[in-house]
């Protein structure tokens, strides 16, 4: 049983008598979202269903592109220290709008993938609610219904992955947490080919995703029970103090373990670690890929965000309670997903196996604790954002022999390097970028993973992560050489043509890859505005308790 204070003073409540102060101007660019998702939500109501598609993109396009224009533009704006908004509930720092403003490019770049159509179709079945397979399902395609709502779902999937990453208390990350959810479990399941599987994958992924919010929940409660409060800087302010008022002499700290605990399962399911990746490689392999591309682009940024902030922040001080945690989740993830991924046949099953290395590789700047780590995981995490959206673009093209599904066998991949050179010189490029190769953006993103982790002596962990890309590099060239150096198959393969939107990602992808890999300087120099590469990472988030907007 937990000792008890019985001689503290009770705390005084606070009753707020003012509204909390509004910046409108900081706001903007979730309003900005929320406005466009209201719109397409009010043009599937009122707009006639041939004029529908345009618009969604239109809108969707420009608020993406708007929101961020505008992210750019505060990062001028707010003070070195960051501000809070709505009376604390969100944080607006250098980090925040990197990572809202890396969502926001990530998400228009995947909008591309979304919007595509080949022979006046696109990824998406035509009417989601019929039987696969029935007479309904045929008229529908027939009729050239289209699921048009997909656009409304990804903005507010976007919405709530701007939230994530800058909540500052919370219940404010876990309301984030479920309108990003959401939308995707929607978006899993309405692929046009291969439906059940689509559903299959929708259906795990809803159940296990609602019993990892279940644990993060529960470790709010926690938490909360420990310092009084959901507030990221009052967190930090109990968790230095030993718990809350109440508790004697630092007993509280059972419930600190515990919820710390369960908010890590519920934290780390979303970046796919291992044990807590089993829904990855089958949703992966069942959504619509551009979907897929989506989730492994904007989500990984999105929960990786919001993982940082909170181990960061409200934990920060408590640093020597989940680093042997996250020693061996880190270490965990990083040799079973790359022994795993080399027993993959699956194109996408693989990719899915590689996030959730990745993912291993990028919790080793968790662990080390500091700026450097930091901004080592942030470059990290735009940079893999861009690779992946080029490598799924790839894939939406390579189709079986009558250009319908896409060919997810690795093995008949055969040839087609002789076939198609660019398109496969493309994908060798992003998997040599997945490797870590010098000159691609991933080399400079693990080693600056790893020189962070040295210098916090987690030198084991950066000898783990050197032998896991070794094991990584094997599968990865595989699919190189199986492109390069094997005869067609007799059956062959079809590679659709690439239409603008896909080219363009194709494009976009390959740019960043060699950009952030030959000139990563820039972007690395002006990550962060502290310059001691060692300081606590709380030093450049918001981290105070605030009372903005409370009465006295």
């Amino acid at each position: 049983m937990i000792p008890l204070n019985t001689d503290a003073e009770p705390a005084s409540f606070v009753i707020t008598e003012t509204t909390p102060t509004l910046d409108w101007w900081l706001l903007a660019p979730f309003l900005v979202v929320f406005g466009a998702g209201v719109l397409a939500v009010l043009f599937e109501t009122f707009v006639p269903a041939a004029r529908r598609r345009g618009l969604q993109i239109t809108v969707a396009s420009l608020a993406l592109l708007a929101t961020f224009v505008l992210i750019v533009l505060q990062a001028g704006t707010i003070p070195e220290e960051g501000t809070t908004l709505v009376a604390g509930a969100l944080a607006v720092d250098r980090t925040a709008l990197f990572f809202q403003g890396t969502i926001a490019v990530l998400a228009l770049v995947s909008l591309m993938l979304i919007a595509e159509r080949r022979d006046g179709r696109d990824a998406f079945t035509a009417q989601a609610a019929t039987v696969p397979g029935s007479e309904e399902e045929r008229a529908h395609i027939m009729a050239g219904t289209q699921h048009t709502e997909v656009y409304p779902l990804v903005l507010f999937a976007v919405l709530g992955m701007l939230m994530f990453p800058a909540s500052n208390d919370f219940l404010t990350m876990f309301i984030a947490l479920e309108v990003m959810s959401l939308p995707l479990y929607l978006l899993c399941g309405i692929a046009r080919r291969r439906r059940l599987f689509s559903q299959e994958a929708s259906v795990k992924y809803f159940l296990l995703g609602a019993f990892a919010s279940a644990f993060f929940l529960f470790g709010i409660a926690m938490v909360y029970g420990y310092a009084g409060s959901v507030n990221f800087g009052a967190i930090r302010e109990a968790v230095a103090a030993g718990g809350a008022d109440i508790f004697e002499g630092g007993e509280a700290e059972p419930l600190l373990l515990m919820g710390i605990g369960m908010v890590a399962i519920g934290m780390l399911f979303k970046v796919g670690a291992i044990p807590f990746h089993s829904w990855k490689p089958d949703v992966y392999q069942g959504a619509p890929t551009p979907i897929t591309a989506l989730m492994g682009s904007c989500t990984v940024v999105a929960a990786f965000g919001a993982l940082l902030r909170v181990f960061f922040v409200p934990f920060g001080t408590s640093v020597q309670v989940w680093e042997p945690m996250l020693w061996a989740v880190a270490i965990l993830t990083m040799v079973v997903a790359a022994i795993v991924a080399v027993t993959q046949r699956d194109v996408k099953r693989l990719l899915a196996y590689s996030s959730v290395v990745h993912a291993g590789f990028i919790l080793t700047a968790v662990v080390a604790a500091s700026t450097d780590g930091l901004a080592g995981a942030m470059f990290y995490l735009a940079a893999y954002g861009f690779t992946t959206l080029g490598a799924f673009a790839v894939i939406t093209l390579v189709r079986t022999k009558d250009g319908g599904q896409e060919l997810g066998d690795l093995e008949q991949w055969s040839g087609l390097g002789r076939r198609h050179p660019a398109l496969a010189g493309a994908l060798s490029l992003f998997l040599l970028g997945f490797t870590g190769i010098p000159l691609t953006s991933g080399f400079i993103g693990k080693f600056a993973v790893f020189e962070a982790a040295v210098a916090a002596d987690a030198v084991p962990l950066v000898v783990v992560g050197v032998l896991s890309s070794a094991v990584t590099a094997f599968f990865y060239i595989r699919i190189i050489v199986v492109m390069f150096f094997r005869d067609p198959e007799e059956e062959g393969i079809t590679v659709v043509p690439a239409g603008l939107f896909t080219g363009g990602v194709i494009t976009i992808g390959v740019a960043a890859t060699l950009v952030l890999g030959v000139f990563p300087g820039p972007v690395l120099d002006n990550l962060l505005p502290s310059s001691d590469p060692s300081a606590e990472p709380a030093t450049v988030m918001v981290n105070e308790a605030s009372l903005e907007g409370e009465g006295d």
